[in-house]
């Protein structure tokens, strides 16, 4: 009766473990999010799905070095080690932010050999500001 259980475990196991798609991608977008305190990249395919991620905290970094170009390199060097780079020939990149990792994550990624098409600035900016403080009643 044991043995019969623990087939149905390793059966039920292997069901619920996914088999990872790998299909060839020749183009990827770079998402750079890049503040005064990290650089956060995101890597997806044409339809947004995220391939891979990685920040300069997770690589190793910590306090003010996260927000150096050299933590940003080694940030987008560990994401596009994450994914199969054989086949990406072109990269869209959008940089959102004010830090100063934006130049060394694109120049890292330029590196690698991918050729990247276009760089489009998405930093968020108010177009009225903030609403205004009401008038002093004396």
């Amino acid at each position: 009766m044991m043995k019969k259980q623990k087939s149905n475990l390793k059966q039920i196991r292997d069901k619920k473990q996914k088999k990872k798609n790998q299909t060839a991608i020749s183009q990827i977008n770079v998402y750079i999010q890049s503040t005064f305190n990290n650089t956060i990249i995101t890597i997806t395919d044409n339809g947004g799905n995220a391939l891979s991620w990685a920040s300069a905290g997770a690589g190793g970094f910590k306090g003010a070095k996260k927000s150096t170009p050299f933590a940003a390199q080694i940030a987008m060097n560990n994401a596009l080690d994450k994914i199969d780079t054989r086949s990406v020939v072109n990269a869209k990149v959008f940089v959102k932010g004010v830090g100063s990792g934006r130049d060394g994550a694109t120049r890292a990624l330029a590196q690698r050999g991918i050729k990247v098409s276009q760089i489009k600035d998405v930093t968020p900016m108010p177009h009225n500001g903030t609403r205004a403080k009401k008038p002093r009643r004396v």
